[in-house]
């Protein structure tokens, strides 16, 4: 199985204080890895680690065969705006922006010119059925949708893996079920990579890959 993304043998502390304690953990193109846990197992610490956001205290993660404590703070910059996508609980929209310009804002922060970013930016919003909400803006839409604008932000640019964090802990059922099969539809034709935190067993089960947190210590479901 070719590695996209490899942690091997990764704590993190803040202070004294672990949190995350010996993990090893590859992720492949096109897999979709979750990851369940108590609050306070250390789930979301991972996370941040595997994206390069907090550096592990000991071990290393690798991502493309590029270690990312080697990196300097400009690399790590780059590589999170142009190889990765982040998803979070509550969206995180910019509110003065348009739905078609916080979804084009990773193509535009990458360089891409105005025009294609949000021609780009469309044809997600209308592959997940936001296509007539592009010239709203975030506070005038509902919870579910705001949601979906935020997988399609996460998803525009086409990253190598999405981060995603909690992404439908914010939502009733019936959305957070919709929102996750259209993330995971439109990652996987792109071929793109999805480290899925969660604390719910009927998202985490949508997955290729599944793992549980206790106390810092990641494991494979059941044991295994």
């Amino acid at each position: 199985m070719t590695e996209l993304l490899v942690a091997t043998g990764v704590d993190l502390s803040y202070g004294d204080q672990p949190a995350v304690r010996d993990v090893h953990l590859s992720v492949a193109p096109g897999e979709v890895v979750a990851i369940t846990g108590q609050s306070g197992s250390g789930k979301s610490s991972l996370l941040y680690c595997l994206a390069g956001v907090l550096a592990a205290t000991r071990g290393q993660v690798r991502f493309d065969g590029r270690v990312l404590g080697g990196l300097s703070d400009d690399e790590i910059s780059t590589l999170r705006r142009e190889r990765f996508g982040f998803v979070f609980q509550y969206g995180e929209l910019l509110p003065e922006l348009t739905i078609e310009e916080n979804t084009a804002l990773p193509l535009r922060l990458a360089g891409r010119r105005k025009g294609p970013a949000l021609a780009a930016a469309n044809e997600v919003l209308v592959r997940l059925g936001l296509g007539e909400l592009r010239e709203r803006r975030p506070g005038q839409v509902s919870g579910g949708q705001s949601q979906r604008v935020a997988v399609a932000r996460s998803l525009v640019h086409r990253p190598a893996v999405v981060f995603a964090d909690e992404p439908t802990g914010s939502l009733d059922s019936a959305n957070a079920s919709a929102v996750l099969k259209e993330f995971l539809d439109l990652a996987r034709s792109q071929n793109t990579a999805v480290i899925l935190v969660t604390h719910d067993l009927g998202i985490a089960a949508q997955a290729d890959t599944h793992y549980t947190m206790t106390d810092g210590v990641l494991s494979p479901r059941g044991g295994q």
